[in-house]
């Protein structure tokens, strides 16, 4: 067995001397052929596993982790030149064809017969905004860094890219039995990959979409598909709306169904769960932000009362007579209208004091 980067014969359409570490393999048969034959790959089994949360896929690394038993589809799925795949990383296998890196994984993998699914999957995908500084190098240092904070060393693997997408994204699979015939553990892999890829993108400095609208919402596909949009349909309203029965009436004409979670037998109020398209979901699952309780919170800001409130805390009393008249502002803020007549020099500084005040709040926003 060859070791990292080693390859005595021509890969099935890479070229030797590019299967060494972060360089980039070139076409050994520039028609599709390995040796004369044509190559056959077999598509990637639809594997559906996410790690961490599965409703961001534009957070800017991403891990899916898939666990099998053939290593002959994911090898050809990885090498696929249809995919305008590359190796661009490998590690302990046999690289003269897909075929010899797929029983490269098969023979190690009897070190161990009690590991069913001996092959990891995992694919790391980046945002489109990172393209031009990812090269090959960079994405296989990242990739390594990956694989040694989730627990996988001492065991083979192959890492390609793929370009077949708008975004860069890698595949790796590799042997959880490693080298020594001990299994990798996959225990709460899908919380450390979320919180390794957290960590990757900040030590990298990768972009971080904010939040869900940086999803691309097309390709999405149900039950997805109705969250998102919940999601900005919520948005919308609850920003707009000062208590529940607003809010409930806007969204059934939108088509969304409001429904109250009891707690047990007694009046009060636990949850709430929002219904579109025959999908429901609780508040809290479409986003932290619209929970019960927090939807609760922000409407109570948006009530006029409130609003009121919140200007006389700031340091605006009601006037009347002379001194001027109050009327509502754009967001429900008091302003104070001055009468040409009777302004001194020190309410017209007082005035333009509190107009500067509010355009600066006003310019932060509410967060709701």
């Amino acid at each position: 067995m060859r070791g990292k980067g080693e390859a005595h014969h021509r890969a099935g359409g890479l070229h030797p001397q590019a299967l060494r570490h972060g360089e980039q393999p070139e076409p050994a048969h520039p028609e599709g052929t390995q040796g004369g034959r044509k190559a056959a790959f077999r598509p990637m089994p639809a594997f559906v596993a996410f790690a961490g949360n599965p409703h961001r896929p534009y957070q800017p690394m991403i891990a899916k982790i898939v666990k099998g038993a053939g290593a002959k589809g994911i090898v050809d799925y990885i090498l696929d030149r249809e995919k305008g795949a590359s190796l661009i990383d490998h590690d302990g296998v046999l690289v003269s064809d897909s075929g010899s890196i797929a029983r490269s994984f098969i023979a190690q993998s009897k070190l161990n017969p009690k590991v069913g699914k001996f092959i990891g999957h995992v694919s790391l995908s980046f945002s489109g905004q990172d393209l031009p500084r990812l090269t090959d190098e960079l994405m296989v240092r990242i990739s390594r860094e990956y694989m040694q904070k989730m627990g996988i060393s001492d065991t083979q693997y192959i890492i390609g890219r793929h370009h077949d997408k708008e975004h860069p994204h890698v595949h790796i699979a590799f042997n959880r039995v490693d080298n020594n015939g001990r299994t990798i553990s996959d225990r709460n892999d899908r919380y450390r990959s979320e919180r390794v890829c957290k960590e990757l993108t900040r030590k990298y400095g990768l972009y971080f979409a904010e939040g869900k609208e940086q999803v691309n919402r097309h390709r999405l596909k149900e039950p997805d598909r109705t969250k998102y949009e919940l999601y900005s349909l919520l948005k919308a309203e609850v920003g707009r709306c000062g208590d529940w029965d607003t809010l409930a009436a806007n969204l059934r004409k939108l088509g969304v169904e409001v429904r109250f979670k009891y707690k047990g037998r007694t009046d009060g109020i636990q949850g709430v769960v929002f219904g579109k398209n025959g999908y429901s979901f609780n508040g809290s699952k479409i986003d932290r932000q619209f929970s019960y309780s927090k939807i609760t919170a922000a409407l109570n800001r948006n009530s006029p009362q409130e609003r009121q409130a919140q200007s006389f805390r700031q340091g605006i009393s009601p006037a009347s007579g002379g001194g001027g008249e109050l009327i509502s502002g754009s967001l429900g803020l008091l302003d104070l209208i001055p009468s040409s007549c009777t302004e001194t020099p020190e309410e017209a500084e007082f005035r333009r004091l509190m107009q500067r005040k509010r355009k600066k709040k006003n310019n932060k926003g509410f967060r709701i």
